[in-house]
């Protein structure tokens, strides 16, 4: 490969080099489009400053990929290969991101091996690679793999910085440095004792940033009325969802502003989404019940889609409400695969939870902030005065004097 040819200039990481190569698939049509993504979907209409990309993303991960190839003393080829695989990573993300991403059959990884294999990127890439050896790296196979899609990998990194940066919320500063300086390659990327204070703080600022940015409440609501109306773009064959790589933010709001309202029920509905969020006029949650006063919080996200759907429909029946305008919104689990880092401790080999009793206490901690939410439109918020979810959905059991015992495991996370 070439040596560095071009410089690009990031907010985040400063100047990026690049090789002939890299600029070659960095301008090639499937790598431009993530300019036209935007990194958090809606976000931007809680904080105005996240307008950021998957372009911008993708290429911060490349540049720390490349830091902690060089960190790990991988060859030449090697180091290539994994800046290559950052920079395409999410290739195959639709538009607004994770948002569509949840309405979709498919994950936006086999969305991305598909743009790597079946479009004219493939000609660009066996230049100098197997396109299948970029696959399995993004997705996480091989000894390479856990760079780019592992417990600790370059993606959580920069997207975590960068969206701290992007939103003006400070939580998400970690010490990258000191985490890749004691990072090594193995079967797995392994972590150092030395580096697990700067882990946990990594592992916080997820913990902080999933119900201040990502899981923020307004953002679910934004989240949940876009993805209702997709679902009705979907049915309406208004777009293919095998398709939706090819297209971008603009694409997709530009369709849904331009149906014909008066065609259908689901083609008034997405008219009427896209107005509202266009214009900021939001569902209202009129009902929010937090995770953690439940004995067992798991067993919500146990609850299936089609018991979900039966209880919108009852609750639109009995209150008299449109069935569109009843969201049941279930929050994202709090997996944090980052606790399963394997931290070598002189010979041996344990997992991060078991030496730190900050991590171990983020395995309850975690279900502190989210909640199960009803969404309506604002104008029938009068209708639920006296509503429970309790009739309509079995939950699990409720727990008794949950709040000592949330408490003392948040404050674990700051001793």
């Amino acid at each position: 490969m070439d040596d560095s040819t071009k410089f690009i200039r990031d907010s985040v990481h400063g100047n990026l080099s690049l090789s002939e190569f890299e600029v070659e698939v960095m301008d090639s049509p499937q790598i431009q489009r993530l300019r036209r993504i935007n990194q958090l979907g809606f976000i931007s209409l809680v904080y105005p400053g996240a307008n950021h990309s998957r372009f911008e993303h993708s290429i911060g991960t490349m540049f720390l990929g490349s830091k902690l190839a060089d960190h790990l003393e991988l060859s030449d080829y090697e180091k290539n290969l994994v800046r290559i695989a950052a920079l395409l990573h999410d290739a195959g993300h639709g538009p607004f991101s994770h948002v569509s991403e949840a309405v979709l059959d498919v994950k936006h990884e086999e969305l991305t091996a598909k743009v790597i294999k079946d479009t004219s990127l493939k000609d660009i890439i066996t230049e100098e690679f197997d396109p299948k050896e970029i696959i399995d790296i993004i997705n996480g196979k091989g000894h390479l793999g856990p760079i780019i899609s592992g417990e600790l990998d370059v993606d959580r990194m920069d997207y975590l910085i960068r969206d701290s940066h992007y939103t003006g919320v400070a939580y998400g500063v970690i010490d990258v440095d000191r985490i890749i300086a004691n990072l090594k390659l193995k079967q797995y990327l392994i972590l150092d004792i030395k580096g697990v204070q700067a882990a946990e703080e990594a592992l916080v600022a997820r913990y902080q940033m999933y119900p201040s940015v990502y899981q923020h409440h307004t953002t679910r609501i934004l989240n949940a009325m876009f993805r209702r109306c997709l679902k009705r773009v979907f049915e309406e064959n208004i777009i293919n969802s095998e398709n939706m790589y090819k297209y971008d933010d603009s694409d997709l709001i530009c369709k849904c502003r331009n149906v014909d309202e008066n065609e259908s029920k689901n083609n008034a509905f997405i008219k009427d989404i896209i107005t509202r969020l266009d214009n900021r006029n939001l569902l209202k949650s009129v009902c929010s019940i937090r995770l953690n006063e439940f004995e067992t919080p798991q067993e919500i996200f146990e609850i299936k889609k089609k018991i979900l759907e039966k209880s919108e429909e009852e609750i639109s029946e009995s209150m008299g409400i449109d069935r569109n305008y009843v969201i049941l919104n279930m929050p994202e689990y709090p997996r944090f695969d980052e606790m399963k880092t394997q931290v070598a401790v002189e010979d041996k080999l344990f997992h991060l939870n078991e030496i730190s009793s900050i991590v171990k206490a983020l395995q309850s901690a975690r279900f502190n902030y989210p909640d199960i939410c009803l969404y309506i439109p604002k104008e029938d918020k009068d209708k639920f005065k006296n509503f429970k979810l309790d009739d309509y959905l079995d939950l699990p059991e409720r727990s008794e004097n949950k709040f000592d015992t949330v408490h003392l495991e948040q404050s674990r996370l700051f001793e």
